[in-house]
């Protein structure tokens, strides 16, 4: 069974990894993995509103 995606989930997941690379604490060697999962998000979130938009368009058509 395919998870559902959760905007709201991702958006969260996004802010605290800008708290972490905003961190002067997070170690140089941790960016790189943050950067990958932040762009995996992003694109998630992108798709996602495309999807919502789309539909919302369908209903406006109807």
């Amino acid at each position: 069974m395919e998870e559902r995606f959760d905007y709201t989930k991702a958006v969260e997941e996004l802010e605290a990894i800008a708290a972490k690379v905003e961190d002067p604490q997070t170690p140089i060697g941790d960016m790189e993995a943050c950067m990958k999962r932040s762009g995996e998000l992003v694109a998630a979130c992108r798709a996602y509103l495309r999807g919502v938009r789309d539909r919302l368009d369908g209903l406006m058509d109807e």
